[in-house]
C-alpha cells in the first residue's frame, strides 16, 4: 500500500496515497466541519465550509487530495473566519424556523452553526423565493430550507440513478427542481426517500400522517389495527438514544399498545404469507419456463422504478402484493370476520422503514371492495415522534408480545428487512416443499452480505437449479436490468430492494448525520440485529407458521387459490420515463 507523509497543524502523519485532506484530518481526530460532503454520494465542494489553509490559499478539504509533504492548517483565524462567513451566508437565505422544523436538534446546519459559535446572522437582504411541494403522498419538499448542497441530487441521480431532481437556473435563482418544474408527484420519483436521508437540513421530509392516525385512534367508531415491519424494530431504539442495531421488539409492542391501538400485529406474518404465495408462483414459473426471471415485488420503490424504466419487463414482477398490503387485506377480511367487525370500520396502520410505502398504500390496485388494504403508513421516525408526544418512557418499557392471530411471524419473515432476506426466506420454503423432508440448516449465507449484486446457483433436492440474483440499491438494479435486456445475464429468481442494504436503511428510518455515518457501519449493525431476530425464533420457515396453516385451512384454501389471487395479488401500471 503506497503511503505519503503530510503535516496537519504542525504534526506529521502518514496516510494512504489518494486520501483527501478531510478524511486524513478526521482520522487524526480533527473535526473539519462540512455540509455538502457525503461520502460515496456527494463530493461537490460547494458549501466551502470545510476549507483549510494550504500555503497562501484556502481550499475545500473534501475534494483536496493530499500530496507528499503538504502542510495543512485547519484552525487559523483565516480558516475560522472563512467558514463562519460561508455558514452565515447560508443562514441569511435560510428559513430559520428551527423550533417547528422536523430536523430541529438533528440538523447538520444547526450543528455546524453551533460548533462555529455563530450567535447572529450578519448578512441581511433579499431572500430567494422558493416554493413548497406537498404533492407527493410520500415526500415533502420545502425549498425555503434548502442550502443547495446537492446531496439529494447525488443520492437520487448518482446512487439510485433515478434522476428525478437536479439543479435548475443559475446564481441567486438556483433551485433543486424536478424536470420541467413539475411537482414531485408528477416526476419519475420512486419515493425511496434516500434524498431525505442525504439532506442535512429539513428541506426534504416524509409526508407526515401522525395527525391522521391520532384522529383514527380517537374515533370511537373505528377499530384501529397496527402492524410493524421487521426493519423498524432494529432501528426504533436509535430515536431514544439506544445503540445502533439494538433490538426493541417487545418495547415497540408495549409502546404501540399505550398509544391506543386496538390490536398490534406483526408484518412478519405478512412476510410468511408472501413466501407461501411467491414461492408457489416461483415453482409454477420454473415448471412452465415462462415469465422468468421471477422478480420480487415487496419493495414499492423498485416496483415504481420498473414501471418508469423497464415497462416491457413488468410481466416478470411477481404478482404478489407486499407483506404489509397482504396483511392489510387479511385484516379487513379474515380477521374482521373473526372479530365480528365490519371491514369499513377497521383502520389499518402500517409502521414501515420506508417512505415509498406511503405511495404504495394509496395505489388504486391495492384495494378491495372500495377499501384500501392499508389506510395509513407511518415511518419509523413518525412512530418515534408519537411515542415522544405521548410521554412514554420507551427505554424502560417492559417487553410485551404481539396479538394473535397475526402476531406470530417466523424467522424467515424477520429477515425480509435486509438485502438477501426475501431470497433466503423463499429458499427455505422452496427447498423443503420440493424435498418433502425438513432442512437441518436453514441459513443460506450465499445470498447474504452487502455486495451490491450477488449471483448464485442453488440446486434443489429434485435436481433442478435456481439461478438467483440478489440486488440492493437502484443503481445496481439498473445495471442488472440493462444486462438482462442485452442478453448478457440470465436468472430464474431476482430479489431487488431499492435502498442500499435493504429496508434497514429505508427512507423512513432514523436519519444518521454524515459524520456518524462515516464512523459506524449502520447497515452491518442493523442487519446483524435482523439475523439475531431470526435466530431467536422457534419457527424459522414460513410454511411452518401455525397461523399461516390455519389461515389457508379456514379461509384461503391453498396458495395461489382464486381467493388468494383476489386478496393477495395485484397488477402494475406503465408510467412515463419522463
Amino acid at each position: 500500500m503506497n503511503t505519503i507523509k503530510i503535516m496537519i497543524d504542525g504534526a506529521e502523519t502518514e496516510i494512504v496515497k489518494g486520501t483527501t485532506v478531510l478524511e486524513a484530518a478526521r482520522d487524526q481526530g480533527i473535526n473539519i466541519p462540512s455540509l455538502c460532503y457525503l461520502k460515496g454520494v456527494n463530493h461537490s465542494s460547494s458549501c466551502r465550509v470545510c476549507v483549510v489553509e494550504v500555503g497562501p490559499r484556502l481550499i475545500a478539504s473534501c475534494t483536496l487530495i493530499a500530496e507528499e509533504g503538504m502542510k495543512i492548517l485547519t484552525n487559523t483565524k483565516k480558516v475560522r473566519d472563512a467558514r463562519r462567513t460561508s455558514v452565515e451566508l447560508l443562514l441569511s437565505d435560510h428559513d430559520r424556523e428551527c423550533l417547528s422544523c422536523s430536523r430541529g436538534g438533528g440538523c447538520e446546519l444547526q450543528t455546524v452553526s453551533n460548533d462555529l459559535n455563530i450567535r447572529k446572522v450578519t448578512y441581511t437582504g433579499e431572500q430567494s423565493s422558493r416554493e413548497k411541494d406537498y404533492s407527493s403522498p410520500a415526500i415533502l419538499r420545502d425549498a425555503s430550507k434548502c442550502i443547495l448542497c446537492g446531496r439529494c441530487v447525488g443520492a437520487c441521480g448518482t446512487v439510485q440513478t433515478v434522476g428525478a431532481i437536479g439543479f435548475a437556473k443559475r446564481g441567486f435563482d438556483t433551485v433543486i427542481s424536478t424536470a420541467f418544474g413539475r411537482s414531485l408527484a408528477d416526476s419519475t420519483c420512486v419515493n425511496c426517500g434516500q434524498c431525505i436521508m442525504a439532506c442535512p437540513v429539513g428541506a426534504l421530509t416524509e409526508h407526515e400522517n401522525i395527525s391522521d392516525v391520532w384522529n383514527a385512534i380517537a374515533d370511537p367508531d373505528k377499530y384501529v389495527v397496527v402492524q410493524t415491519a421487521p426493519a423498524v424494530r432494529v432501528a426504533l431504539g436509535e430515536e431514544f438514544g439506544l445503540p445502533v442495531g439494538t433490538r426493541t421488539t417487545g418495547k415497540m409492542v408495549a409502546a404501540l399498545r399505550r398509544l391506543g391501538f386496538d390490536k398490534v400485529f406483526d408484518t412478519n406474518f405478512g412476510a410468511d404469507l408472501t413466501i407461501m404465495e411467491e414461492g408457489t408462483e416461483l415453482l409454477s414459473r420454473l415448471s412452465s419456463g415462462q415469465k422468468l426471471p421471477l422478480m420480487t415485488s415487496c419493495c414499492p420503490g423498485w416496483v415504481k422504478f420498473m414501471e418508469h424504466n423497464f415497462p416491457d419487463m413488468l410481466v416478470n414482477l411477481s404478482t404478489c402484493k407486499s407483506p404489509h398490503e397482504m396483511e392489510g387485506a387479511v385484516i379487513k377480511s379474515y380477521v374482521a370476520g373473526k372479530l365480528g367487525i365490519e371491514p369499513q370500520n377497521i383502520v389499518v396502520v402500517s409502521i414501515m422503514p420506508c417512505t415509498a410505502k406511503k405511495f404504495e398504500g394509496a395505489r388504486e390496485e391495492l384495494a378491495h371492495e372500495n377499501m384500501q388494504d392499508v389506510d395509513w403508513v407511518l415511518t419509523t421516525r413518525e412512530l418515534a415522534a408519537m411515542i415522544k408526544e405521548a410521554g412514554i418512557d420507551f427505554v424502560n418499557l417492559k417487553d410485551e408480545a404481539f396479538d394473535h392471530p397475526l402476531g406470530i411471524g417466523s424467522g424467515a419473515g424477520a429477515i425480509f428487512g435486509t438485502t438477501g432476506g426475501v431470497a433466503e426466506a423463499a429458499l427455505r420454503t422452496v427447498f423443503e416443499l420440493t424435498s418433502g423432508t425438513p432442512l437441518d440448516t436453514v441459513e443460506y449465507t450465499a445470498v447474504r452480505g452487502m455486495t451490491g449484486i450477488k449471483e448464485n446457483t442453488i440446486e434443489l433436492p429434485d435436481g433442478k437449479q435456481i439461478r438467483t440474483a440478489v440486488v440492493h440499491g437502484l443503481g445496481n438494479a439498473r445495471k442488472l436490468m440493462e444486462a438482462l435486456q442485452r442478453g448478457e445475464k440470465s436468472y430464474d429468481f431476482m430479489e431487488v430492494m431499492a435502498c442500499a442494504g435493504g429496508c434497514i436503511t429505508g427512507g423512513g428510518q432514523p436519519i444518521v448525520d454524515a459524520k456518524t455515518a462515516e464512523q459506524i457501519d449502520i447497515k452491518a449493525a442493523r442487519a446483524k440485529a435482523i439475523y439475531s431476530e431470526d435466530e431467536a425464533q422457534t419457527i424459522r420457515k414460513s410454511h411452518n407458521n401455525p397461523f399461516i396453516k390455519v389461515l389457508y385451512e379456514e379461509f384461503l384454501g391453498e396458495p395461489n387459490s382464486h381467493l388468494a389471487h383476489e386478496l393477495l395479488h395485484t397488477h402494475y401500471t406503465v408510467r412515463s420515463k419522463y
